[in-house]
C-alpha cells in the first residue's frame, strides 16, 4: 500500500420536524399512592455550559477513584494531556529529531470536548463512549442527553424522536395536575416507533423523575408497564424545563481536529512536505480501484477533453484529500504551520494566524504559492488550491503598516509571539 501512495505522492502538484399528532396515551388510570420517594432529579445545562458542567463532574469522579486508576486513562492515549481551563497546550509530542520528520509534524490527532484528551481517529467513538458513561453516575441527564445526540447515528430519527420526547415533557409540563399526562404507556406504538428506539432515551426519563411502574388498564383486568411521573417532583416544574429545553438544544458530541501549531526556524527542508498516508483518504479497495483508473487515464490523456469532463476530474482529484497541512512563512523566514479540513474556509487560517501574532490588530496579507493574493475568505482550502499542503506568504498591509510606524514608531522585526518563538524546531 506504501508504494501505491508514493506513486500516487508523485503525482501531486502543490497548489496554493414536522409537528406530529397528540402524543399522550390517553390510557386514564387512578393515581397510584405506592410511588416511591425519589431524590430531586438533576437540573441539565444546556450547550457548552453542559460540556464544560460534564468534564467538571468527570474531573471530580476521576480524583476520588484516585490518578491514573480511572477507566478513562486506562484507555487514554499515551499522547494525553491534562488541560486546565484556559491553558494553551502543545497538541503534537515532541519526537528527538531523527530524520522521522512524518512522525514528528504530521500526527492527525482530534480532541475530545469533554475530557480534553488528544486522540487518534480509531480510539474516538470508544473514548467518547467510555468518558459519557462514566458521566452517568455524577449527572445523569446530561449523560443521558449526550447519549441521544451522540450515539444514535440517524439524525431524522435522533430529531424525531428529540421532539417527541419534549412533547410529553411539555404536556406535563402544561397541565401537571392532568393524571393522563403523568403517565407514558411503553407499548404505545408512537412510543415505541420514535423515542425507545433511540440509544439513551431510557436513562433520560428515569433521570428527570419517570419510573417504571406496572398498572391496570382501565375497564380492564390486565396489567401493563408504564412510565409514571413522580408526583412529589410536581413542584420542581422548572427544573423539568430546563430538562426539556437541554434535550431540544443538544448537539452530538464531536472530537475536534487539532490545529497542532508548530514553528520551524528557516531551512531549506521548511519548505518542503512529506505527507503520511493518513492524508490519503482511500481505503485498500479504492486503492485498487484508484490503480485500474490511472491505467485508463493514460489511455485517455491522448483524447480531447471538453471543460466539463476536467472539471469533474479535478473534483475526483479533489477528494482524495481530507485533511491539509498549511505552511505561512513569515518575513523573518521562520513558518507556522496548522492543520486544517480540506473543507474548512480561508477565514479559520487567518484566525489561526492572528492567535499567534504579536499584533493581532494589524492587517495583513497572504499569498499562494504562485504568487496569488488569497482574498476571498469564504473560499474552502479545496477552492483555492491549497489541499493536500501548502507554503503561503505572509505580507503586512504596506499602506497601513508604513502609517503606524509614522505615527506610533511600531517596529516589525518580531512577528510572532517571543514565547511561541521560543518553541522552534530545525527540519533536517
Amino acid at each position: 500500500m506504501k508504494r501505491l501512495f508514493e506513486g500516487f505522492k508523485s503525482d501531486i502538484k502543490f497548489r496554493g420536524a414536522g409537528r406530529g399528532r397528540r402524543l399522550t396515551d390517553e390510557a386514564r388510570v387512578p393515581p397510584d399512592n405506592t410511588v416511591k420517594e425519589r431524590p430531586a432529579p438533576r437540573k441539565a445545562p444546556a450547550g457548552e455550559a453542559q460540556i464544560a458542567a460534564a468534564s467538571a463532574a468527570i474531573a471530580r469522579l476521576d480524583s476520588k477513584q484516585g490518578k491514573g486508576k480511572t477507566p478513562l486513562k486506562e484507555i487514554a492515549d499515551p499522547l494525553r494531556k491534562d488541560v486546565e481551563p484556559g491553558e494553551e497546550v502543545e497538541a503534537v509530542p515532541r519526537h528527538e529529531q531523527s530524520g522521522a520528520e512524518k512522525d514528528s509534524i504530521y500526527n492527525i490527532l482530534f480532541r475530545c470536548p469533554l475530557t480534553g484528551d488528544l486522540l487518534r481517529r480509531e480510539e474516538i467513538s470508544a473514548h467518547i463512549k467510555e468518558s459519557i458513561e462514566m458521566l452517568s453516575t455524577a449527572d445523569p441527564i446530561s449523560a443521558s442527553i449526550m447519549k441521544i445526540h451522540t450515539f444514535n447515528k440517524d439524525r431524522d430519527k435522533v430529531k424525531l424522536g428529540v421532539e417527541t420526547m419534549a412533547r410529553y415533557l411539555k404536556n406535563l409540563i402544561g397541565n401537571p395536575t392532568e393524571d393522563k399526562y403523568q403517565k407514558i404507556r411503553l407499548s404505545n406504538k408512537i412510543f415505541q416507533d420514535k423515542v425507545m428506539c433511540l440509544e439513551g432515551a431510557d436513562e433520560f426519563f428515569e433521570a428527570v423523575g419517570f419510573e417504571k411502574k406496572m398498572l391496570a388498564l382501565e375497564g380492564q383486568d390486565q396489567q401493563e408497564e408504564f412510565y409514571v411521573f413522580d408526583t412529589d417532583a410536581l413542584d420542581r416544574l422548572n427544573d423539568l424545563q430546563s430538562h426539556h429545553d437541554s434535550l431540544l438544544s443538544g448537539e452530538p458530541l464531536i472530537a475536534t481536529l487539532d490545529r497542532q501549531p508548530q514553528i520551524f526556524v528557516p531551512s531549506p527542508q521548511a519548505a518542503k512536505f512529506d505527507l503520511p498516508d493518513d492524508f490519503f483518504n482511500l481505503t485498500i479497495d479504492e486503492i485498487r480501484v484508484e490503480q485500474k483508473l490511472r491505467k485508463e487515464k493514460l489511455q485517455q490523456d491522448s483524447m480531447l477533453k471538453t471543460k466539463a469532463m476536467r472539471e469533474r476530474e479535478d473534483r475526483q482529484e479533489a477528494k482524495r484529500y481530507k485533511y491539509t497541512v498549511l505552511r505561512i512563512r513569515f518575513p523573518d523566514g521562520y513558518m507556522l504551520q496548522g492543520l486544517f479540513y480540506a473543507q474548512e474556509r480561508l477565514s479559520v487560517l487567518l484566525d489561526f494566524i492572528r492567535q499567534h501574532l504579536q499584533n493581532d490588530w494589524l492587517p495583513f496579507e497572504l499569498f499562494a504559492p504562485c504568487g496569488r493574493k488569497l482574498e476571498d475568505e469564504q473560499a474552502t482550502f479545496r477552492e483555492s488550491g491549497l489541499v493536500p499542503s501548502a507554503l503561503l506568504t505572509f505580507h503586512w498591509n504596506e499602506a497601513i503598516l508604513a502609517d503606524v510606524e509614522a505615527t506610533e514608531g511600531y517596529k516589525t522585526e518580531s512577528v510572532l509571539k517571543e514565547d511561541f518563538l521560543s518553541l522552534a524546531v530545525t527540519l533536517t
